[in-house]
Protein backbone atom coordinates (compact mmCIF):
# COMPACT_ATOMS: atom_id res chain seq x y z
CA UNK A 1 0.00 0.00 0.00
CA UNK A 2 3.10 2.28 -0.49
CA UNK A 3 1.94 5.46 -1.85
CA UNK A 4 4.74 7.42 -4.45
CA UNK A 5 6.31 10.52 -3.24
CA UNK A 6 8.62 13.23 -4.04
CA UNK A 7 11.88 11.83 -4.19
CA UNK A 8 14.01 12.88 -1.45
CA UNK A 9 18.38 12.47 -1.04
CA UNK A 10 21.36 11.72 -3.07
CA UNK A 11 20.26 11.33 -6.79
CA UNK A 12 21.74 7.50 -7.09
CA UNK A 13 21.29 7.19 -10.58
CA UNK A 14 23.02 10.21 -11.98
CA UNK A 15 25.11 11.88 -9.83
CA UNK A 16 25.96 8.25 -7.64
CA UNK A 17 27.54 7.91 -3.91
CA UNK A 18 31.06 8.06 -3.19
CA UNK A 19 31.43 4.95 -1.60
CA UNK A 20 33.83 6.35 0.64
CA UNK A 21 30.49 7.69 2.22
CA UNK A 22 28.77 4.39 2.32
CA UNK A 23 29.88 3.00 5.76
CA UNK A 24 28.87 -0.58 6.52
CA UNK A 25 25.45 -1.09 8.29
CA UNK A 26 24.60 2.26 7.24
CA UNK A 27 21.54 2.56 5.25
CA UNK A 28 20.93 6.13 3.23
CA UNK A 29 17.69 7.36 1.45
CA UNK A 30 17.57 8.57 -1.63
CA UNK A 31 15.81 8.02 -5.42
CA UNK A 32 16.66 6.49 -8.55
CA UNK A 33 14.57 7.73 -11.84
CA UNK A 34 12.13 9.69 -9.96
CA UNK A 35 11.64 6.58 -7.18
CA UNK A 36 12.57 6.16 -3.37
CA UNK A 37 15.50 3.79 -3.00
CA UNK A 38 16.98 2.27 -0.01
CA UNK A 39 21.06 2.17 -0.26
CA UNK A 40 23.00 -0.23 2.28
CA UNK A 41 26.62 -1.38 2.72
CA UNK A 42 26.93 -4.97 4.05
CA UNK A 43 30.66 -5.59 3.80
CA UNK A 44 31.70 -5.44 0.22
CA UNK A 45 28.07 -5.56 -0.97
CA UNK A 46 25.80 -2.61 -1.99
CA UNK A 47 22.87 -3.35 -2.22
CA UNK A 48 19.55 -1.33 -2.86
CA UNK A 49 15.79 -2.07 -3.07
CA UNK A 50 12.49 0.43 -2.45
CA UNK A 51 12.73 2.59 0.50
CA UNK A 52 8.76 2.34 1.93
CA UNK A 53 7.41 -0.61 3.14
CA UNK A 54 4.95 -2.11 0.95
CA UNK A 55 2.49 -2.23 3.87
CA UNK A 56 2.00 1.34 4.82
CA UNK A 57 4.69 2.97 3.21
CA UNK A 58 6.86 3.47 5.93
CA UNK A 59 9.84 5.20 5.67
CA UNK A 60 12.42 1.77 5.65
CA UNK A 61 15.51 4.30 6.75
CA UNK A 62 14.34 4.85 9.85
CA UNK A 63 13.86 1.24 10.65
CA UNK A 64 16.24 -1.81 11.48
CA UNK A 65 18.85 -3.36 9.40
CA UNK A 66 19.29 -6.73 10.96
CA UNK A 67 21.70 -9.12 8.85
CA UNK A 68 20.87 -8.81 5.37
CA UNK A 69 17.03 -7.51 6.18
CA UNK A 70 15.48 -4.97 6.92
CA UNK A 71 12.46 -4.10 9.32
CA UNK A 72 9.59 -1.84 9.19
CA UNK A 73 9.76 0.83 12.10
CA UNK A 74 5.76 0.85 11.47
CA UNK A 75 4.64 -2.51 11.88
CA UNK A 76 7.78 -4.86 11.72
CA UNK A 77 7.80 -6.32 8.09
CA UNK A 78 10.91 -7.86 7.41
CA UNK A 79 12.36 -7.82 3.99
CA UNK A 80 15.62 -9.44 2.52
CA UNK A 81 18.31 -6.43 0.83
CA UNK A 82 18.57 -9.26 -1.26
CA UNK A 83 15.93 -10.05 -3.12
CA UNK A 84 13.51 -7.44 -2.03
CA UNK A 85 11.27 -10.23 -0.90
CA UNK A 86 8.83 -9.72 2.18
CA UNK A 87 9.93 -12.12 4.43
CA UNK A 88 7.35 -11.37 7.38
CA UNK A 89 3.99 -10.14 7.25
CA UNK A 90 2.17 -7.96 7.93
CA UNK A 91 3.94 -6.75 4.24
CA UNK A 92 2.51 -9.66 1.97
CA UNK A 93 4.18 -7.64 -1.37
CA UNK A 94 8.20 -7.49 -2.23
CA UNK A 95 10.32 -4.55 -2.72
CA UNK A 96 11.91 -3.60 -5.73
CA UNK A 97 15.38 -4.34 -6.27
CA UNK A 98 17.84 -2.21 -7.72
CA UNK A 99 20.87 -3.42 -9.44
CA UNK A 100 24.09 -1.09 -8.05
CA UNK A 101 27.38 -0.64 -10.16
CA UNK A 102 30.92 0.48 -9.14
CA UNK A 103 32.06 3.29 -11.42
CA UNK A 104 35.43 5.73 -10.58
CA UNK A 105 35.00 5.28 -6.80
CA UNK A 106 30.95 5.64 -6.87
CA UNK A 107 27.88 3.70 -6.22
CA UNK A 108 25.22 3.95 -8.75
CA UNK A 109 21.72 2.64 -8.97
CA UNK A 110 20.61 1.62 -12.07
CA UNK A 111 18.35 -0.82 -13.01
CA UNK A 112 14.90 -2.18 -11.32
CA UNK A 113 13.85 -5.26 -11.16
CA UNK A 114 10.49 -6.28 -10.03
CA UNK A 115 8.55 -9.02 -9.34
CA UNK A 116 5.02 -11.01 -9.35
CA UNK A 117 4.53 -11.08 -5.19
CA UNK A 118 3.55 -14.59 -5.53
CA UNK A 119 6.40 -15.58 -7.73
CA UNK A 120 8.30 -18.64 -6.43
CA UNK A 121 11.85 -17.92 -4.43
CA UNK A 122 13.12 -20.53 -5.50
CA UNK A 123 12.22 -24.42 -6.51
CA UNK A 124 9.52 -26.05 -4.62
CA UNK A 125 10.17 -26.25 -0.97
CA UNK A 126 9.63 -29.86 -0.02
CA UNK A 127 11.86 -31.54 2.37
CA UNK A 128 13.84 -34.78 1.29
CA UNK A 129 11.22 -37.65 1.39
CA UNK A 130 8.77 -35.65 2.11
CA UNK A 131 5.03 -36.58 0.50
CA UNK A 132 4.15 -33.14 -1.52
CA UNK A 133 -0.24 -32.70 -0.83
CA UNK A 134 -1.88 -32.77 -3.83
CA UNK A 135 -4.84 -30.94 -2.19
CA UNK A 136 -4.42 -28.40 -0.06
CA UNK A 137 -7.65 -26.82 1.69
CA UNK A 138 -8.10 -23.67 4.34
CA UNK A 139 -10.77 -23.04 6.77
CA UNK A 140 -10.96 -19.73 7.04
CA UNK A 141 -9.63 -16.57 4.03
CA UNK A 142 -8.66 -14.34 7.40
CA UNK A 143 -5.20 -13.23 8.27
CA UNK A 144 -3.63 -16.75 8.90
CA UNK A 145 -6.08 -18.44 5.87
CA UNK A 146 -5.46 -15.90 3.13
CA UNK A 147 -1.05 -15.27 4.31
CA UNK A 148 -0.99 -19.55 3.85
CA UNK A 149 -2.66 -19.33 0.76
CA UNK A 150 -0.33 -16.65 -0.88
CA UNK A 151 3.19 -18.58 1.16
CA UNK A 152 2.03 -21.97 -0.58
CA UNK A 153 2.60 -20.16 -4.25
CA UNK A 154 5.50 -18.06 -3.21
CA UNK A 155 7.28 -21.65 -2.07
CA UNK A 156 6.34 -23.34 -5.20
CA UNK A 157 3.32 -25.17 -4.50
CA UNK A 158 1.61 -26.09 -7.42
CA UNK A 159 -1.28 -28.28 -6.58
CA UNK A 160 -4.57 -27.34 -5.70
CA UNK A 161 -5.69 -24.89 -3.05
CA UNK A 162 -9.11 -24.09 -2.04
CA UNK A 163 -9.68 -21.11 0.48
CA UNK A 164 -13.55 -21.66 2.15
CA UNK A 165 -14.90 -18.94 4.27
CA UNK A 166 -18.57 -17.85 4.65
CA UNK A 167 -17.98 -14.31 4.08
CA UNK A 168 -18.90 -12.84 0.88
CA UNK A 169 -15.96 -10.64 1.05
CA UNK A 170 -12.80 -11.69 2.64
CA UNK A 171 -9.88 -11.59 1.97
CA UNK A 172 -9.59 -8.21 3.71
CA UNK A 173 -7.25 -6.23 5.92
CA UNK A 174 -9.28 -6.38 9.82
CA UNK A 175 -7.14 -4.47 11.09
CA UNK A 176 -8.71 -1.13 9.55
CA UNK A 177 -12.08 -1.55 9.95
CA UNK A 178 -11.96 -0.10 13.97
CA UNK A 179 -9.85 2.68 12.43
CA UNK A 180 -11.81 4.52 10.41
CA UNK A 181 -15.08 5.00 9.25
CA UNK A 182 -14.82 7.31 6.01
CA UNK A 183 -15.87 6.27 3.00
CA UNK A 184 -12.74 6.84 1.42
CA UNK A 185 -10.69 4.60 3.38
CA UNK A 186 -12.62 1.64 1.45
CA UNK A 187 -9.67 1.71 -1.02
CA UNK A 188 -7.44 0.13 1.83
CA UNK A 189 -9.82 -2.39 3.00
CA UNK A 190 -9.07 -5.06 0.27
CA UNK A 191 -6.02 -7.47 0.50
CA UNK A 192 -5.42 -8.27 -3.14
CA UNK A 193 -6.89 -6.39 -6.20
CA UNK A 194 -9.79 -8.20 -8.15
CA UNK A 195 -9.24 -11.54 -9.82
CA UNK A 196 -5.58 -11.87 -8.15
CA UNK A 197 -6.13 -15.03 -6.48
CA UNK A 198 -7.94 -16.67 -9.66
CA UNK A 199 -5.10 -15.60 -11.86
CA UNK A 200 -2.55 -17.57 -8.98
CA UNK A 201 -4.55 -20.50 -8.83
CA UNK A 202 -6.17 -20.08 -4.91
CA UNK A 203 -9.88 -21.40 -5.30
CA UNK A 204 -12.34 -19.34 -2.89
CA UNK A 205 -15.42 -20.70 -2.27
CA UNK A 206 -17.93 -18.56 -0.16
CA UNK A 207 -19.82 -21.35 1.93
CA UNK A 208 -20.80 -22.41 5.52
CA UNK A 209 -18.22 -25.68 7.07
CA UNK A 210 -20.07 -27.96 8.96
CA UNK A 211 -17.59 -30.90 9.32
CA UNK A 212 -14.57 -32.42 9.15
CA UNK A 213 -14.15 -35.90 8.24
CA UNK A 214 -10.67 -36.53 9.66
CA UNK A 215 -10.87 -40.20 8.71
CA UNK A 216 -11.78 -39.65 5.29
CA UNK A 217 -9.45 -36.25 5.15
CA UNK A 218 -12.58 -34.52 3.47
CA UNK A 219 -14.52 -30.91 4.33
CA UNK A 220 -18.26 -30.99 3.89
CA UNK A 221 -19.96 -27.70 3.51
CA UNK A 222 -23.53 -26.44 4.83
CA UNK A 223 -24.83 -27.58 0.61
CA UNK A 224 -23.74 -30.32 0.50
CA UNK A 225 -20.61 -30.19 -0.99
CA UNK A 226 -17.54 -32.06 0.00
CA UNK A 227 -14.11 -30.99 -0.67
CA UNK A 228 -11.09 -33.57 -0.38
CA UNK A 229 -7.75 -32.55 1.17
CA UNK A 230 -4.14 -33.92 1.92
CA UNK A 231 -2.90 -30.95 4.00
CA UNK A 232 -5.58 -28.73 5.94
CA UNK A 233 -5.11 -26.06 8.08
CA UNK A 234 -7.55 -24.66 10.17
CA UNK A 235 -7.70 -20.59 10.38
CA UNK A 236 -11.55 -20.07 11.57
CA UNK A 237 -10.62 -16.93 13.39
CA UNK A 238 -12.63 -15.97 16.34
CA UNK A 239 -16.05 -14.33 16.75
CA UNK A 240 -16.95 -11.48 18.86
CA UNK A 241 -18.89 -11.89 22.29
CA UNK A 242 -22.08 -11.05 22.29
CA UNK A 243 -24.71 -8.14 24.29
CA UNK A 244 -26.62 -10.77 26.66
CA UNK A 245 -29.07 -7.83 28.02
CA UNK A 246 -32.55 -6.37 27.32
CA UNK A 247 -32.36 -4.78 23.49
CA UNK A 248 -29.03 -5.81 22.41
CA UNK A 249 -30.52 -6.99 19.07
CA UNK A 250 -32.40 -3.45 18.20
CA UNK A 251 -31.32 -2.48 14.90
CA UNK A 252 -28.84 0.49 16.01
CA UNK A 253 -26.97 -2.23 17.90
CA UNK A 254 -23.64 -3.30 16.64
CA UNK A 255 -20.24 -5.27 17.07
CA UNK A 256 -17.76 -5.15 14.77
CA UNK A 257 -15.50 -7.88 13.64
CA UNK A 258 -16.58 -8.13 9.96
CA UNK A 259 -16.22 -6.09 6.50
CA UNK A 260 -20.42 -6.31 6.99
CA UNK A 261 -20.46 -5.22 10.64
CA UNK A 262 -17.62 -2.14 9.44
CA UNK A 263 -20.38 -0.97 6.74
CA UNK A 264 -23.24 -1.47 8.84
CA UNK A 265 -21.55 0.94 11.98
CA UNK A 266 -20.35 3.36 8.92
CA UNK A 267 -24.11 3.37 8.01
CA UNK A 268 -25.21 4.46 11.43
CA UNK A 269 -22.60 6.30 11.96
CA UNK A 270 -23.75 8.30 9.05
CA UNK A 271 -27.24 9.19 10.48
CA UNK A 272 -26.17 9.43 13.73
CA UNK A 273 -25.17 12.36 16.72
CA UNK A 274 -24.43 10.56 19.89
CA UNK A 275 -23.05 7.34 20.02
CA UNK A 276 -22.32 4.96 22.96
CA UNK A 277 -19.44 2.23 22.89
CA UNK A 278 -19.57 -0.58 24.91
CA UNK A 279 -16.41 -2.21 26.09
CA UNK A 280 -12.66 -0.24 26.55
CA UNK A 281 -10.90 -3.17 24.59
CA UNK A 282 -8.44 -1.53 21.64
CA UNK A 283 -11.11 -2.63 19.22
CA UNK A 284 -13.57 -0.15 21.34
CA UNK A 285 -11.33 2.84 22.04
CA UNK A 286 -10.43 2.75 18.18
CA UNK A 287 -13.88 2.38 17.11
CA UNK A 288 -14.37 5.52 19.79
CA UNK A 289 -12.04 7.32 17.94
CA UNK A 290 -13.01 6.61 14.50
CA UNK A 291 -16.62 7.49 15.39
CA UNK A 292 -15.18 11.06 17.37
CA UNK A 293 -13.27 11.82 13.90
CA UNK A 294 -16.98 11.43 12.05
CA UNK A 295 -17.89 14.08 14.27
CA UNK A 296 -20.13 12.24 17.05
CA UNK A 297 -20.76 12.81 20.65
CA UNK A 298 -19.08 9.56 21.90
CA UNK A 299 -19.24 7.56 25.15
CA UNK A 300 -17.44 4.62 26.71
CA UNK A 301 -18.38 2.36 29.16
CA UNK A 302 -16.40 -0.47 30.71
CA UNK A 303 -16.21 -1.97 33.85
CA UNK A 304 -12.44 -1.26 34.37
CA UNK A 305 -10.68 1.24 36.50
CA UNK A 306 -8.32 2.16 34.02
CA UNK A 307 -8.94 1.57 30.27
CA UNK A 308 -6.53 -1.36 29.02
CA UNK A 309 -4.34 -1.62 31.99
CA UNK A 310 -4.69 -5.27 32.28
CA UNK A 311 -2.68 -5.25 28.73
CA UNK A 312 -0.81 -1.85 29.36
CA UNK A 313 -1.04 -1.20 32.96
CA UNK A 314 -2.28 1.57 34.73
CA UNK A 315 0.25 4.17 33.38
CA UNK A 316 0.24 3.20 29.74
CA UNK A 317 -3.67 2.95 30.34
CA UNK A 318 -4.45 6.25 31.71
CA UNK A 319 -2.36 7.87 29.22
CA UNK A 320 -4.56 6.83 26.31
CA UNK A 321 -7.39 7.64 28.62
CA UNK A 322 -6.43 10.93 29.24
CA UNK A 323 -5.98 11.21 24.95
CA UNK A 324 -9.22 10.04 24.16
CA UNK A 325 -10.81 12.44 27.11
CA UNK A 326 -8.90 15.12 25.46
CA UNK A 327 -10.91 14.29 21.85
CA UNK A 328 -13.76 14.96 23.47
CA UNK A 329 -14.42 11.06 24.52
CA UNK A 330 -16.37 10.82 27.65
CA UNK A 331 -15.44 7.47 30.01
CA UNK A 332 -17.98 5.99 32.61
CA UNK A 333 -15.97 3.11 34.23
CA UNK A 334 -16.51 0.71 36.48
CA UNK A 335 -20.02 0.76 34.60
CA UNK A 336 -21.92 -1.49 32.55
CA UNK A 337 -25.36 -1.28 30.61
CA UNK A 338 -28.21 -2.96 31.97
CA UNK A 339 -30.42 -2.40 28.86
CA UNK A 340 -30.94 -0.53 25.46
CA UNK A 341 -33.34 1.50 24.19
CA UNK A 342 -34.56 2.61 21.07
CA UNK A 343 -32.81 5.57 22.25
CA UNK A 344 -30.74 5.46 24.87
CA UNK A 345 -28.40 3.19 26.85
CA UNK A 346 -29.29 2.34 30.94
CA UNK A 347 -26.34 1.99 33.10
CA UNK A 348 -26.47 0.04 36.08
CA UNK A 349 -26.37 3.25 38.20
CA UNK A 350 -29.34 4.08 36.65
CA UNK A 351 -27.93 6.21 34.46
CA UNK A 352 -29.72 6.76 30.96
CA UNK A 353 -27.21 7.90 28.31
CA UNK A 354 -28.71 9.01 25.02
CA UNK A 355 -28.04 7.22 21.86
CA UNK A 356 -28.34 6.65 18.40
CA UNK A 357 -25.90 4.34 18.08
CA UNK A 358 -24.34 1.53 20.23
CA UNK A 359 -21.36 -0.28 19.41
CA UNK A 360 -20.11 -3.69 21.95
CA UNK A 361 -16.65 -4.18 21.75
CA UNK A 362 -16.65 -6.54 24.66
CA UNK A 363 -14.04 -8.98 23.45
CA UNK A 364 -13.70 -12.09 21.40
CA UNK A 365 -13.57 -15.85 21.20
CA UNK A 366 -12.25 -18.37 19.35
CA UNK A 367 -14.21 -20.09 16.79
CA UNK A 368 -13.42 -23.77 17.66
CA UNK A 369 -16.68 -25.78 17.33
CA UNK A 370 -15.32 -27.68 14.21
CA UNK A 371 -12.36 -28.55 15.76
CA UNK A 372 -13.92 -30.12 18.69
CA UNK A 373 -16.25 -31.71 17.00
CA UNK A 374 -13.34 -33.57 14.66
CA UNK A 375 -11.85 -34.86 17.95
CA UNK A 376 -8.89 -32.59 18.06
CA UNK A 377 -7.26 -31.27 21.35
CA UNK A 378 -8.08 -28.61 23.02
CA UNK A 379 -7.29 -26.13 25.60
CA UNK A 380 -9.18 -22.86 25.42
CA UNK A 381 -7.96 -23.39 21.57
CA UNK A 382 -6.54 -25.85 18.95
CA UNK A 383 -3.68 -27.28 20.60
CA UNK A 384 -0.34 -27.59 18.14
CA UNK A 385 2.77 -28.05 18.41
CA UNK A 386 5.89 -26.23 17.43
CA UNK A 387 5.08 -26.40 13.84
CA UNK A 388 1.34 -25.72 14.69
CA UNK A 389 0.44 -29.10 13.25
CA UNK A 390 -2.72 -30.43 15.98
CA UNK A 391 -2.92 -33.76 16.88
CA UNK A 392 -4.21 -34.76 13.54
CA UNK A 393 -1.51 -35.30 11.41
CA UNK A 394 -1.45 -33.40 8.69
CA UNK A 395 -4.37 -30.47 9.83
CA UNK A 396 -2.76 -27.34 10.85
CA UNK A 397 -4.02 -24.17 13.13
CA UNK A 398 -2.90 -20.88 12.82
CA UNK A 399 -4.23 -18.05 14.20
CA UNK A 400 -7.25 -16.77 16.53
CA UNK A 401 -7.70 -20.35 17.56
CA UNK A 402 -4.05 -22.13 17.71
CA UNK A 403 -2.48 -22.53 21.36
CA UNK A 404 0.93 -23.10 20.59
CA UNK A 405 4.25 -23.17 22.58
CA UNK A 406 5.76 -20.15 22.82
CA UNK A 407 9.45 -20.68 22.50
CA UNK A 408 10.50 -17.65 25.08
CA UNK A 409 8.11 -17.97 27.88
CA UNK A 410 7.61 -22.32 27.23
CA UNK A 411 4.14 -21.79 28.13
CA UNK A 412 1.36 -22.45 25.76
CA UNK A 413 -0.19 -19.27 24.82
CA UNK A 414 -3.07 -18.17 22.44
CA UNK A 415 -2.39 -14.48 20.54
CA UNK A 416 -5.58 -12.66 18.93
CA UNK A 417 -3.24 -10.83 16.99
CA UNK A 418 -3.30 -9.81 13.10
CA UNK A 419 0.44 -10.08 12.49
CA UNK A 420 0.75 -13.27 14.78
CA UNK A 421 -2.13 -14.90 12.58
CA UNK A 422 -0.45 -14.35 9.41
CA UNK A 423 2.92 -15.61 10.19
CA UNK A 424 1.55 -18.37 11.54
CA UNK A 425 -0.71 -18.74 8.33
CA UNK A 426 3.05 -18.39 6.74
CA UNK A 427 4.88 -21.06 8.68
CA UNK A 428 2.26 -23.67 8.75
CA UNK A 429 2.34 -23.32 4.50
CA UNK A 430 6.00 -24.06 4.46
CA UNK A 431 5.21 -27.31 6.95
CA UNK A 432 2.54 -28.08 4.88
CA UNK A 433 5.46 -28.77 2.06
CA UNK A 434 7.86 -30.31 4.37
CA UNK A 435 9.78 -27.48 5.98
CA UNK A 436 9.60 -28.74 9.60
CA UNK A 437 9.94 -25.16 10.60
CA UNK A 438 9.26 -24.35 14.39
CA UNK A 439 6.96 -21.39 15.02
CA UNK A 440 9.07 -18.86 16.86
CA UNK A 441 8.13 -15.25 16.03
CA UNK A 442 7.71 -12.94 19.42
CA UNK A 443 4.26 -12.13 18.86
CA UNK A 444 3.40 -8.04 17.64
CA UNK A 445 0.41 -5.71 17.63
CA UNK A 446 0.00 -1.98 17.06
CA UNK A 447 -3.08 0.34 18.46
CA UNK A 448 -3.75 3.54 16.85
CA UNK A 449 -5.52 5.96 18.85
CA UNK A 450 -6.18 9.31 16.60
CA UNK A 451 -2.26 10.36 15.26
CA UNK A 452 -0.89 8.38 18.23
CA UNK A 453 0.46 4.47 18.11
CA UNK A 454 0.80 1.83 20.77
CA UNK A 455 3.17 -0.77 19.55
CA UNK A 456 3.56 -3.99 21.46
CA UNK A 457 5.92 -7.03 20.95
CA UNK A 458 6.17 -9.66 23.40
CA UNK A 459 3.46 -11.31 25.41
CA UNK A 460 2.79 -11.05 29.08
CA UNK A 461 -0.65 -11.95 30.14
CA UNK A 462 0.43 -11.64 33.55
CA UNK A 463 3.89 -9.88 35.30
CA UNK A 464 5.22 -8.57 38.54
CA UNK A 465 7.44 -6.02 37.86
CA UNK A 466 6.33 -2.71 35.34
CA UNK A 467 8.56 -0.35 34.81
CA UNK A 468 8.16 2.53 32.56
CA UNK A 469 11.24 4.18 30.63
CA UNK A 470 10.66 7.93 29.37
CA UNK A 471 7.64 10.15 30.01
CA UNK A 472 4.52 9.02 29.39
CA UNK A 473 3.13 12.25 30.70
CA UNK A 474 4.48 13.51 27.12
CA UNK A 475 3.60 10.38 25.54
CA UNK A 476 6.87 9.23 24.50
CA UNK A 477 8.19 6.40 26.35
CA UNK A 478 8.31 2.36 26.58
CA UNK A 479 7.15 -0.03 29.46
CA UNK A 480 8.51 -3.32 30.12
CA UNK A 481 6.58 -6.52 31.70
CA UNK A 482 8.43 -8.73 33.53
CA UNK A 483 8.06 -11.57 35.71
CA UNK A 484 10.65 -13.38 37.75
CA UNK A 485 13.05 -11.59 36.27
CA UNK A 486 12.75 -11.77 32.56
CA UNK A 487 11.15 -9.56 30.33
CA UNK A 488 8.11 -10.38 28.58
CA UNK A 489 6.80 -7.64 26.58
CA UNK A 490 7.53 -4.16 25.56
CA UNK A 491 4.97 -1.29 24.77
CA UNK A 492 5.66 1.50 23.14
CA UNK A 493 4.73 5.14 22.27
CA UNK A 494 6.67 7.31 19.76
CA UNK A 495 9.97 5.06 20.00
CA UNK A 496 9.17 2.97 16.95
CA UNK A 497 13.27 2.25 16.80
CA UNK A 498 13.18 0.88 20.49
CA UNK A 499 10.44 -1.44 19.79
CA UNK A 500 11.81 -2.91 16.98
CA UNK A 501 14.75 -3.67 18.97
CA UNK A 502 13.31 -4.59 21.81
CA UNK A 503 12.12 -6.97 19.54
CA UNK A 504 15.38 -8.57 18.19
CA UNK A 505 16.12 -8.78 21.74
CA UNK A 506 13.35 -10.57 23.13
CA UNK A 507 13.73 -12.90 20.14
CA UNK A 508 17.52 -13.49 21.10
CA UNK A 509 16.36 -13.77 24.90
CA UNK A 510 19.28 -11.07 25.78
CA UNK A 511 18.33 -9.63 28.55
CA UNK A 512 21.39 -7.50 28.73
CA UNK A 513 20.43 -5.90 25.65
CA UNK A 514 17.02 -5.67 26.68
CA UNK A 515 17.87 -3.60 29.97
CA UNK A 516 20.63 -1.01 28.00
CA UNK A 517 17.45 -0.17 26.00
CA UNK A 518 15.10 0.42 28.55
CA UNK A 519 18.04 2.17 30.65
CA UNK A 520 17.57 -0.84 33.57
CA UNK A 521 21.02 -0.51 35.89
Amino acid sequence: MASPETPTGPDFATAGIALADLADGIMLRGHAHGEPVLLVRRGDELLAVGALCSHFGAPLETGLLVGDTVRCPWHHACFSLHTGAALRAPALDPLPRWTVERRDGRAYVTEKQERDPLAPESPPATAKNAPHPKQVVIIGAGGAGSAAAEMLRREGYQGRITLLDEEADVPYDRTVLSKSFSPDDAQHIALRPAGFYAAHGIDIIRGEVAALDVSGRRVRLADGMAHAYDALLLATGAEPVRLDIPGHDLPHVHVLRSLADHRAVMAGAAQAKRAVVLGASFIGLEVAAALRGQGLEVHVVAPDEVPLAKVLGAELGAMVQQLHEEKGIVFHLQQTATSIEADAVVLKNGRRMPADLVVAGIGVRPRLALAEAAGLALDRGVLVDAYLQTSSSGIYAAGDIARWPDAHTGEAIRVEHWVVAQRQGQTAARNMLGRREKFDAVPFFWSKHYDLSVRYTGHAEQWDELTVDGSLAERTGSVAFRRSGQTLAVASVQRDGDNLKAEVALEAHDEAALGKLLHQP
